[in-house]
């Protein structure tokens, strides 16, 4: 069984594995897990060092391991803003990206704009009609059809929790939160009636397909200063390969499975499929992206245990605030059983 340590871990100096959604939800794992064995990553478990960790999402982790600092918040607008061709300057900027809030019985679900699929010209036709009805108070600059930003010429006083959290969970605990944001919330309130007679969320419904109901607010801050770590990342994802341009890191593509020359230095390695599943509460599609993770990348990291640096690896899901650490001894750590993820104490 592994140690429970305390206290909390940075992400720096230590190779990084980012698995968001590898300990998710008590209700996912008893449905996913059923006659699933996934021998690597319980031997793994079992002979590594359970420890918590930060719970901001993928974006706070990449920012914490490139050495990226926080301001109000782990400041991505500027960032991707950049990598979309906008110029940050001074200003202090925030994600305002398209979203659809599905009504439940009890609560309100947030999906993002890769449900939506969304157009530029309908980004822009939506954006613009939103700058038209609030003015300079809130007028999203549309640079692509899921990345939206707002320039504010002061930071507003305001704490916001990232998309990739939000996304499949009820958003009345993680809307915006500061001395500013009940003015966010009148406007949020405002701008989803508008959203909703709009005539081209019509059409999309008409059609069959999600309305751009409102827009999440996220990833505030001015332009950082570069950092001087230059850890390689390997990732697929768009704010991942971002982050890593800013900080002049070495950016690579996602292997098919892990080679272990990756082993050789400190690095961040980011797996995302669990993500999607994880986020909507899908068994069947998480089940089946784990025995992928199994087969290409938990089975060879067990195999490579002896090959890890002095300082170890975490493999970490930045989302359940959860991580394993593992150094090079853990291999000859026989005597311990293997450990079921259903079974890992909360």
């Amino acid at each position: 069984m592994p140690a429970i340590v305390a206290n909390p871990l940075c992400y720096t100096r230590c190779m990084l594995f980012l698995v968001p959604h590898l300990f998710p939800s008590a209700r996912l794992l008893e449905t996913a897990t059923q006659d699933l064995r996934l021998p690597a990553l319980e031997t793994l478990l079992a002979r590594g060092a359970l420890r918590p960790g930060p719970a901001e999402g993928v974006e706070a982790a990449l920012c914490g391991a490139l050495g990226i600092k926080r301001q109000q918040d782990w400041p991505l607008a500027p960032i991707t803003l950049e990598a979309d061709g906008g110029m940050a300057g001074d200003a202090y900027w925030l994600r305002a990206d398209p979203v659809h809030l599905r009504v439940m019985r009890e609560r309100i679900v947030l999906a993002d704009s890769r449900d939506l699929a969304l157009q530029q010209q309908e980004a822009a036709t939506l954006a613009a009609a939103i700058g038209r009805h609030f003015g300079e108070d809130l007028s999203p600059i549309p640079l692509t059809p899921k990345r939206w930003y707002l320039r504010f010429p002061q930071a507003p006083r305001l704490t916001t929790t990232a998309l990739s959290v939000a996304v499949g969970r009820d958003i009345d605990p993680l809307l915006p939160h500061g001395a500013d944001a009940m003015r966010f919330r009148v406007q949020l309130n405002e701008l989803q009636m508008l959203l909703h007679e709009h005539p081209l969320n019509q059409a999309r419904e008409a059609r069959g397909e999600l309305p751009v109901n409102s827009l999440w607010l996220w990833g505030g801050g001015s332009k950082p200063a570069t950092s001087a770590i230059r850890m390689p990342v390997y990732a697929r994802d768009g704010e991942a390969h971002a982050l890593g341009a800013f900080c002049g890191a070495p950016l690579h593509p996602l292997p098919r499975r892990l080679e272990k020359s990756m082993l050789a230095t400190e690095c961040v390695i980011l797996l995302d499929e669990l993500t999607n599943a994880g986020q909507y509460g899908d068994a069947y599609g998480w089940r089946e992206a784990i025995r992928e993770l199994e087969a290409n990348w938990f089975a060879p990291l067990l195999g490579s245990l002896r090959a890890l640096g002095r300082p170890g690896l975490h493999l970490a899901d930045p989302v359940s605030g959860r991580m394993l650490h593992l150094q090079r001894t853990d291999y000859w750590k026989i005597w311990r059983r293997p450990r079921r993820l259903n079974a890992m104490p909360d």
